[in-house]
């Protein structure tokens, strides 16, 4: 199952990511259903295909499936490309090809798939501290350092909410490396951090800058090792 799954799935990805050239996304998103270039993708879609599953036609059933699918989903996501967000729509985009994907491998090696799992306790705590380690850490820290403040320099030279997105991706870093006991990327992702952020605190008028990245960097490593080892400790327990 794993394997034909992985086919498939490196399929799709030589097909929307390695053989289509952004000038075709811009033709599909221009003409939308009437583009050449859609139909060439889809046939870059078979071929991969084909050639993934080593010419073995008894697997007939997907060689239909998958690319219909992908022209219909690919035909709904350009006529919704004005009208909705494009990250979502990528995200979604994307999600709804593996569920086909998945759909397909189920036809071929039925699987079971139970969703009692994602209501088992270790799950649910899984969940529950990747939420701790991204909104709820953002609430507390914003909460914390809205105490001072940074209005005199300038926000017109950084990207909106860049700052937020940076703590986000550094907590869910700080954790996985913990849960999966790389402690030494940890002390890695500081120094990167402090690498980057070398530029800031040189440039700082005063102490004031300085410090406020020290507090902020510290509160948002410091929720993530809490999360990462409360995750560990119930772990522990729930085992």
């Amino acid at each position: 199952m794993l394997a034909l799954a992985i086919k498939l799935v490196l399929a799709h990805a030589i097909g929307d990511f390695l053989f289509q050239p952004y000038t075709w996304v811009q033709h599909k998103e221009t003409h939308k259903h009437k583009s050449k270039y859609l139909y060439w993708h889809i046939l870059i879609h078979i071929v991969a295909l084909i050639v993934v599953l080593q010419f073995n036609f008894q697997y007939w059933l997907a060689l239909i499936i998958i690319p219909v699918s992908h022209y219909i989903i690919d035909v709904i996501k350009l006529h919704l490309n004005t009208k909705m967000n494009p990250r979502l729509l990528f995200g979604l985009d994307q999600l709804a090809h593996l569920i086909i994907i998945a759909l397909v491998v189920k036809i071929y090696q039925p699987y079971m798939v139970s969703i009692s799992l994602l209501f088992q306790p270790k799950t649910l705590l899984f969940l529950t501290c990747l939420l701790g380690v991204t909104k709820a850490s953002s609430i507390v820290m914003r909460t914390i350092i809205s105490k001072w403040d940074l209005s005199e320099y300038n926000k017109d030279t950084t990207l909106e909410d860049a700052g937020a997105y940076i703590g986000i991706l550094e907590r869910l870093f700080v954790f996985m490396f913990i849960i999966t006991n790389h402690w030494e990327g940890v002390g890695f992702l500081i120094t990167a951090k402090s690498v980057f952020r070398f530029s800031d605190l040189s440039k700082a008028k005063d102490r004031k800058l300085t410090e406020y990245i020290l507090i902020g960097t510290l509160i948002s490593f410091g929720l993530a090792i809490a999360f990462g080892l409360g995750y560990e400790y119930i772990s522990s327990i729930i085992e």
